[in-house]
């Protein structure tokens, strides 16, 4: 069970996967307080529950375009303090670069519905994203990455591959233990990265997301 339930508001088109994710919320104690099928019902749920977190997809009616992502940015754009966790079936760079460039920066994330399935997963990345964390899917960073090839031409392989990792909200320790070299090795290749990139040092996982981020949008 997790520390605290949150209170959540579901949009998702798709009666059979709003179903299920209603039943994976509850499993892991998480009360869904009202679950909508359409960008104007999410924003009306939002302020009738004022929820700890909204979870939606981007594709909804009227037009199953970017709906749910438009929402999602002018939601977070109103209430800059309020997770909200965008699920995907692909990558809308552009929606997402501007989603994860709302509020202060904290209480965001955008996944791929893939990861859905990975049920530990996906509640993880929400009470992160509750919790103020910032949870990115890998296909997401490397998408953002491809806008600015050039600049990231000057990284090596290596610093590339953490850049990556550091985007997707790991911890040095995670990046550490996943390219099997020390913590130290991975803070040395953090700070080049900043250098070469010039972007702010700062303390903390979530900083170093953001300056990352921020860096690919401009």
């Amino acid at each position: 069970m997790p520390s605290r339930s949150l209170r959540v508001v579901l949009a998702e088109d798709s009666v059979l996967l709003r179903e299920g994710l209603i039943g994976v919320l509850g499993r892991f104690g998480h009360e869904t307080v009202a679950a909508v099928g359409d960008a104007e019902a999410l924003r009306d749920a939002v302020s009738a529950y004022d929820p700890d977190i909204v979870v939606t997809d981007v594709r909804m009616p009227p037009g199953f375009q970017d709906e749910g992502l438009r929402a999602a940015v002018a939601l977070r754009t109103e209430r800059p303090a309020l997770p909200v966790l965008v699920l995907s079936q692909y990558v809308q760079r552009t929606y997402a670069a501007e989603l994860l460039d709302t509020g202060d920066g904290t209480g965001v994330g955008y996944l791929l519905k893939d990861r859905v399935g990975q049920v530990e997963q996906f509640v993880e990345g929400l009470t992160r994203v509750a919790d103020g964390g910032t949870v990115v899917d890998p296909e997401v960073v490397r998408q953002l990455l491809r806008r600015r090839r050039d600049p990231l031409a000057q990284l090596t392989p290596r610093e590339r591959e953490v850049l990556g990792l550091v985007a997707e909200g790991k911890s040095n320790a995670a990046i550490a233990a996943g390219l099997v070299v020390s913590e130290a090795a991975v803070g040395k290749h953090i700070g080049n990265i900043l250098a070469k990139l010039d972007l702010p040092q700062g303390d903390g996982t979530h900083r170093r997301v953001l300056a990352v981020l921020a860096y690919l949008r401009g």
